[in-house]
């Protein structure tokens, strides 16, 4: 009974005495001048960074599983490298470090409270960066982990060569309390060497781990370049920009800008205004409810883009309710025209149309082209075609304000991998017909490689030319087939090397004299050659078709087939140089009319044709039945067109006897030998 006795009092002091123990070190912690090693602590962590470390003025710890340090007076050196003298310098400093990591060399702070900072962050093409806290500045292992950051004002330099990137940034916090965007600030500098301005305001602590509990507010407004954005929301990690929840305000000259921006490719447009909203979760960046302009084009859709893998992908669904005609220049290398402008626009739409050039048989130069040329020549930027990937449709339910081309609906699906760009399948309205097919760009080629493989159907006569009154007089309907492969970096280049062949053919009609003006041709000229004394020239069929090697059309069968007259031709035409030479000799279906015709040659360049009598003396009838060798391929296209109004519309009737001609030219010529 006393042993236990003893024991229970024994017992009761060595509790007694460890209580007392670790209240003592409690209190010694507590009250320990840890002013004392300062000293110390700054030579271990300036030997551990290969750099300077200071705390200056007063040192306090509050040790636990999870330790809070203050200090007055902080200053971390930058390493030799760098541009600025100090990584930070700041009058005080709390952070929360946690413990356990730290003894396998990983620094987590949860929390960092700074007052009056100065930073200067930079990092360098080959992977070394002033925040690495080691002597190895390229080990990302050395970066710690932070969790949110809590600043009263200062000053941030962020310099980043491969970026293009020298930013100053200066913020404040707003003193009064209740405000949900404390924190405003100021950025000037360069972006992608470009110039760059933003301010903004955000939420009062600055999440930059994804553990925190809930995302902050944001506020941007930023100029880069041409490119202005404007973004509200929030954001769950500064240091990834991880759970982006904002709507957007996005407007710029060229949205081909965004490629040096953002690194997504986009072809060259007009000045555009788009918002929406935008999300980001992962690698995953989305952009939905998207409205806007381009140009007068007006946009919306869906877009997502994916940096998931080695090269992104950029894919959704575009569309348009009305885009205008002048707003696709760009895109095929042609300098946005000047009814871009609002003001313009307006003035455009108020007014009549003006006759063009080309009715005096000259086209007026075109921002994008060589002078005296029509095809763009403005290169095509295809090696961006290797940045990234796509998956996109557009669609456009109705192409206004057209000119050369009456395109009046169309859709397109966009598909790029691997450097080729295929547009499969490319569907547009053209002139009451259509206009289907596909074309493609390999960059991976210099230059590049494109394919193009078109099919027209039934394409109105009397709608081809839009800017040209009174065409109604003008019936038929036009089909035709375009299977060309070429090299070059621009529009012209690709059509100058292009092989392949081009056929079109016409069912009955009829071709006006307006019409023949518009096409830069002496109408008068023209409607004499092909029918005397009648202002409308009445076909019962027409085709053409051309061999195309290396951007020289030749051709292989030229016809047309009025009611008392068949007329074949023979030329070339240049698509490198944009020239074109073509003679149409008549032969009667009786032989008292059009007897003294002679040949007919229409000649010049694209952009200034012109037509004429022949006055070289006749080589005979010979070439009649030469051109009419090549007839047989033109068939198959017949079969396939609707022809123009009549019951003896019947083109590929019309082929078939031209070609028993041919056969009976070959005949007379036998005899006559």
């Amino acid at each position: 009974m006393k042993y236990s006795l003893l024991l229970s009092t024994t017992f009761r002091r060595w509790l007694a005495g460890l209580a007392a123990l670790l209240v003592m070190l409690v209190l010694l912690v507590y009250f320990f001048p840890w002013d004392l090693l300062r000293g110390p602590i700054n030579r271990y962590v300036s030997e551990q960074l290969g750099r300077r470390f200071e705390i200056t003025q007063h040192l306090s710890v509050d040790v636990g599983r999870t330790t809070t340090v203050r200090a007055q007076g902080v200053e971390i050196a930058n390493p030799e490298w760098a541009h600025d003298p100090y990584l930070l310098k700041a009058t005080a400093a709390e952070f929360d470090i946690r413990l356990f990591p730290l003894l396998f060399g990983k620094v987590v702070l949860s929390r960092i409270s700074l007052t009056e900072p100065k930073a200067g962050l930079q990092i360098e093409p080959d992977g070394r960066r002033t925040w690495a806290l080691s002597r190895d500045t390229s080990d990302t292992s050395a970066v710690p982990e932070i969790g949110a950051v809590i600043v009263d004002k200062g000053s941030v330099n962020y310099l980043a060569r491969e970026q293009g990137a020298d930013l100053d940034i200066d913020f404040s916090l707003a003193p009064e309390s209740g405000n949900p965007l404390p924190l405003s600030y100021k950025a000037s500098g360069k972006w992608k060497n470009g110039a760059f301005t933003a301010n903004g305001r955000t939420g009062g602590v600055l999440k930059f781990s994804k553990d925190t509990q809930a995302p902050f507010p944001i506020e941007v407004n930023a100029v880069a370049g041409r490119t202005t954005l404007k973004a509200k929301g929030s954001i769950a990690n500064l240091a990834d920009l991880e759970g982006i929840d904002a709507t957007f305000d996005l407007q710029g000259q060229n949205l081909d800008d965004l490629y040096t921006l953002l690194g997504v490719v986009m072809p060259s447009t007009p000045p555009y205004k788009l918002r929406g909203k935008l999300e980001k979760k992962e690698k995953l960046w989305a952009v939905t409810q998207m409205q806007g302009l381009l140009g007068k084009s007006d946009l919306s859709g869906v877009l997502s883009f994916d940096q998931s893998a080695a090269t992104p992908l950029l894919s959704g669904k575009i569309h348009s309710k009305i885009m205008d005609f002048a707003d696709l220049g760009p895109i095929i290398g042609l300098e946005p025209s000047s009814s871009s402008a609002p003001k313009a626009v307006a003035a455009a739409h108020n007014k009549k149309a003006k006759p063009s050039a080309a009715t005096s048989g000259k086209r007026a130069a075109t921002a994008g082209t060589a002078p005296g040329k029509v095809l763009p020549t403005t290169p095509l930027d295809v090696t961006k075609l290797k940045a990234m990937n796509a998956d996109v449709t557009y669609a456009a339910a109705d192409i206004r304000h057209v000119r050369e081309l009456p395109l009046d609906k169309g859709s397109v699906h966009i598909k790029l991998n691997a450097g080729l760009l295929q547009l499969e399948p490319i569907s547009l309205g053209i002139a009451g017909g259509a206009l289907a097919g596909t074309i493609r760009i390999d960059a991976n080629v210099m230059p590049a490689s494109f394919t193009t493989n078109l099919d027209a159907r039934a394409l109105q006569l009397n709608q081809l030319f839009p800017t040209v009154k009174n065409t109604k007089t003008s019936l038929g309907k036009i089909s035709g087939q375009f299977d060309l492969k070429g090299r070059g970096n621009s529009v012209a280049e690709m059509l100058g090397s292009a092989s392949g062949n081009v056929a079109v053919l016409m069912g009955k009609g009829e071709i006006s004299n307006i019409l023949l003006e518009f096409m830069g041709l002496d109408g008068g000229e023209v409607i004499k050659f092909l029918l005397r004394g009648d202002r409308n020239v009445q076909l019962r069929c027409a085709a053409a078709a051309f061999d195309v090697k290396q951007g020289l059309m030749s051709s292989r069968a030229i016809v047309l087939d009025t009611s008392d007259t068949v007329i074949t031709g023979e030329g070339q035409i240049s698509l490198r140089n944009e020239t074109l030479d073509i003679l149409l000799k008549p032969k009667p279906k009786d032989m008292s009319i059009l007897s003294l015709r002679s040949p007919l040659r229409i000649g010049g360049t694209f952009a200034d044709m012109s037509a004429g009598p022949e006055k070289a003396a006749l080589a005979g009838r010979a070439g009649l039945a030469l051109l009419l060798g090549a007839i047989n391929p033109l068939l198959a296209l017949a079969a396939t067109i609707e022809t123009g109004p009549g019951v003896n519309a019947d083109c590929a009737a019309v082929l078939k006897e031209a070609d028993q001609r041919k056969s009976t030219s070959k005949s007379s010529s036998t005899v006559k030998k």
